[in-house]
C-alpha cells in the first residue's frame, strides 16, 4: 500500500526526499509492530529476541552486557534490564568473568536456544512483504539502506 494511503495523506509531499524520510520512519514502525505481534505468543519482546539472537551467535561462549549493547539493533535499549528479564524466564544465565571480577558473562540457555528454534520454525523471519523480494531486489534494498546510513 502506498504511504499516502497508509497515513491518509491528502496533499502531495513537498519532495520525494521528504516522502522518503517519512516512508522509512513509517516502515520501521510497521516492522516493529509486526515483530511485536509475531513474538507475543512466545512472551518475549523484540528487544529480548534481539538479545537472544546475539547470545546465540556467540554460543557456546558468552558476552558481557557492554558487548551485547554494542551489537543491539536499538542502542538506546537497557541491556541489563533485558538480560534480567531473560534470566527470570530461564532463557539466559549469568556467570562470573574469570578475568575481570567486576564483569559478568551472559550466555543463552538450552531453553533460550529451544525458544529461538520454535520462533524460527513458526516463520517469524518470513515477513510476507519482504519474502516476495527476489535475492537481487533484497540485495539492492540492503545496499541502499547501507548507503543511507554510510
Amino acid at each position: 500500500m502506498k504511504l499516502e494511503e497508509e497515513i491518509k495523506q491528502t496533499k502531495p509531499f513537498k519532495s520525494e526526499k521528504q516522502k522518503l524520510i517519512l516512508n522509512i520512519t513509517f516502515t520501521s514502525s510497521w516492522l516493529n509492530n509486526l515483530s511485536a505481534e509475531k513474538l507475543k505468543p512466545y512472551d518475549i519482546s523484540a528487544h529480548q529476541y534481539n538479545v537472544l539472537r546475539i547470545l546465540k551467535g556467540k554460543y557456546p561462549e558468552s558476552y558481557c552486557n557492554q558487548e551485547i549493547t554494542s551489537r543491539m539493533i536499538d542502542k538506546n535499549s537497557n541491556a541489563t534490564r533485558i538480560v534480567d528479564k531473560l534470566i527470570l524466564k530461564g532463557l539466559a544465565q549469568r556467570s562470573a568473568n574469570p578475568i575481570d571480577k567486576r564483569a559478568v558473562n551472559i550466555i543463552i540457555t538450552a531453553k533460550g536456544l529451544d525458544l529461538l528454534d520454535q520462533i524460527d520454525l513458526s516463520g517469524f523471519g518470513a515477513y510476507s512483504s519482504i519474502m516476495k523480494f527476489d535475492e537481487q531486489k533484497a540485495k539492492q534494498m540492503n545496499d541502499w539502506l547501507d548507503e543511507l546510513r554510510g
